[in-house]
């Protein structure tokens, strides 16, 4: 799953952000609303971890803007204002949770699981296809009844296969959706994954899951 990140103080930032990747979730990091408007024009993202108040616009205007666009993406937002009024704006504004500074990392994560179970794009709390199924709220994935232990990268690009069953999944897609915005990748690497993807499915698996489709991209066969 991917998250974007939306705070302007470098330390917090930083550490929120290397937090979410500890939890397998692809992150990008914007310090300014100017900058993650630029990134949610050009992705698509599962959540948004937003602070109120960032280089303009800040993160009421920005929040407003996007829901006024249709933008149905849940948003955690993070405030040091604390008040019940704050609060009420933030939420009046759309955002899906309010979180004060300070807060413990642990709360943090828990309030953003229960918005992705809510996301749009994440669909039911399981994703089922074959003998395959996958929880992208609490990362686990199965096949035939048997988990699999998976690599951030490795379960992302599974999520992201599995939910379109059939359909040819485009290579640059895959790497949108996985990678971070500002993470240049050589262009065999996306390769390497699905091959070391493949072989942990076929220790379970006597189908060949995965399909590569020549000069597009791959295809989730379950």
């Amino acid at each position: 799953m991917r998250i974007l990140l939306v705070e302007d103080e470098r330390v917090l930032g930083d550490a929120v952000a290397e937090e979410l990747r500890d939890e397998l979730y692809a992150v990008d990091l914007a310090r300014d609303g100017e900058g993650a408007a630029e990134l949610m024009d050009i992705n698509e993202y599962d959540a948004v971890v937003l602070d109120r108040q960032i280089p303009p616009p800040s993160g009421l205007e920005l929040l407003s803007r996007w829901r006024q666009d249709g933008v149905a993406t849940p948003v955690l937002m993070l405030t040091a204002q604390s008040s019940v009024d704050d609060r009420v704006g933030g939420l009046d504004a759309g955002a899906d949770d309010y979180l004060a500074k300070p807060f413990q990392f642990s709360e943090l994560k828990a309030r953003l699981r229960s918005l992705l179970r809510r996301s749009p794009r994440s669909g039911a709390a399981w994703i089922r296809s074959g003998e395959l199924s996958m929880d992208p709220a609490r990362r686990l994935a199965k096949i035939a009844g048997n988990s699999l232990d998976l690599s951030a990268k490795e379960f992302s690009i599974l999520e992201c296969l599995a939910q379109k069953p059939g359909e040819v999944i485009p290579r640059q897609e895959l790497v949108n959706q996985v990678w971070e915005e500002d993470l240049e990748l050589q262009t065999n690497v996306l390769q390497v994954f699905i091959h070391r993807l493949r072989r942990k499915l076929a220790e379970h698996s006597d189908q060949a899951l995965i399909e590569t489709v020549k000069g597009v991209g791959y295809r989730f066969s379950g």
